[in-house]
Parts: structure tokens; sequence; C-alpha cells
């Protein structure tokens, strides 16, 4: 009954400061898989932010298939030389739930001007 009762202020505490369960579920996921170590929201770290890649691929309608790609065989040349590593230890479908929490953070279009 107390671990119900404290999970339930845990909860109710996220939700006022404004992060969803999903959200705090995804970084999670995130740091499983140890994306974090080269990435991070809004700054570059070893690599580009999250923002940086869903801006970039907001446009990219096979955006999904390829970085999903990306993140499982890794890769280079697109951010820098540094390479991005294999994550084979991750699910397919974990990685694509990760890619598309990510592209979710592009900025929307702006109204077209009349």
């Amino acid at each position: 009954m107390k671990l119900t009762q404290t999970m339930l202020l845990a909860l109710a505490a996220t939700a006022a400061m404004g992060v969803s369960t999903a959200t705090l579920a995804m970084d999670e996921l995130h740091k499983k898989h140890a994306c974090t170590a080269c990435h991070a929201d809004d700054k570059k770290l070893v690599g580009p932010s999250y923002k940086d890649v869903a801006e970039k691929y907001a446009k990219d309608k096979d955006a999904v298939k390829k970085l999903t790609e990306k993140v499982r065989k890794g890769g280079s040349g697109v951010w820098g030389p540094i390479p991005m590593p294999p994550n084979a230890a991750a699910s397919d479908a974990e990685v694509e739930k990760m890619v598309k929490s990510i592209l979710a953070m592009a900025k929307p279009a702006a109204p077209a001007k009349k």
C-alpha cells in the first residue's frame, strides 16, 4: 500500500512539473542504451542534439527508416568525423520508438504567409 501511495505521489509530482510519464520512459530508454553518453535534448555533446536531428530530418518522409537503420548499424560523416557506434543491444521496436520520439522534437512549421 505504501509503495502504491509513493508511486502515485511521484506521478503527481511529475505531472505537476509538466513532464509526462512517456517522456520519463523515453529518457530511461535512451539511458538504457547509452544514447545519453553522446546525445542530449538541446545541446551538442559528442554527437548532435536530438533537437538538431529532428530539425534536419523534419521534412524527410523516410526519416524513421533511415535513422532506425543508422542507430542499429552506426555510421559517420553526416554530423562530422566522429562515428556513431552501432547499437545492436536495442530491439527494433525500441530503436523505432526512440527515433520517433526524437523526430517529434522538431519545431512545428510556421504558418504560410498570406
